[in-house]
């Protein structure tokens, strides 16, 4: 009995991922909105009662989504950091290179949709983007000073919030849209203007 339950476990858990990934490349893509349960229950070929027991709604499945996303992308910005560590000149490019491909994928009618149609959620992804930020590129300023390529003469943690802040002013549906911008080219833009006052001109030739 126990092998059975264990392939059932399987297959539940590839069933689960299969709706995830479907779901991401929809939302991210082209919106919240524009794609119904009914369509993703067509798409993967299951019934929807199946797709429901899953996830009882939407906005179930928007929350889904996106903790897998985040989970993801913590695992790859923990991995640079640990495979740098104490490495400043090296884990700087690459931290900022992962977090734009990261972003690459989420699209601006896909964050508008969110913020209109689960602002609750929204407001879950500003927190736990600000929680990232705060925690790898805190420690990468950090790392930046002992190494003698970021100024010393400004607070670490006063950096972080000069990008918490910008971003957060920056980084949503009706400014992104007014500065005709995508996530990935907004958050590339902040972390230019801010590395550029934090760097020395050491730091600055990475």
């Amino acid at each position: 009995m126990k092998p059975t339950g264990k392939s059932g476990r399987r297959k539940a858990d590839a069933s689960l991922q299969l709706i995830l990934e479907a779901a991401r490349a929809h939302f991210f893509s082209h919106g919240f909105r524009s794609v119904t349960m009914d369509d993703l229950a067509d798409e993967l070929g299951i019934s929807k009662k199946t797709l429901y027991a899953h996830f009882p709604s939407k906005i179930a499945l928007l929350e889904a989504v996106l903790a897998d996303k985040f989970a993801g992308v913590e695992a790859k910005l923990k991995e640079v950091t640990r495979a740098h560590l104490h490495d400043f000149s090296t884990a700087l490019p690459d931290l900022l290179s992962t977090t734009q491909r990261e972003l690459d994928e989420i699209k601006p009618p896909f964050v508008r949709d969110m913020r209109q149609k689960a602002p609750h959620v929204f407001k879950m992804v500003e927190r736990r983007r600000a929680e990232l930020i705060e925690r790898y590129f805190g420690k990468l300023f950090v790392e930046g000073q002992r190494a003698g390529m970021v100024r010393k003469d400004i607070p670490a943690r006063l950096m972080i919030e000069i990008l918490l802040t910008m971003i957060q002013g920056i980084m949503n549906p009706p400014k992104m849209e007014e500065l005709e911008m995508t996530p990935k080219e907004g958050f590339t833009g902040i972390i230019k203007i801010v590395l550029e006052g934090a760097l020395i001109r050491k730091g600055q030739k990475l």
